[in-house]
């Protein structure tokens, strides 16, 4: 799903250069940066939370 809304997105803006299966491995590279961002702010907090 969210291939599909990249790629229209893309498409939209004049970009017809990927394919579907691009979009898909490009949506999987973001979702895996998010997580490790997620988790980055998340560790984060806790520490900061720990400290006096």
């Amino acid at each position: 799903m969210m291939a599909t809304i990249l790629q229209n997105q893309l498409t939209s803006r004049g970009v017809h250069s990927l394919t579907h299966s691009d979009c898909e491995e490009i949506v999987g590279q973001l979702i895996e940066k998010l997580t490790e961002l997620e988790l980055s702010l998340a560790v984060r907090e806790v520490a900061d939370k720990q400290e006096p």
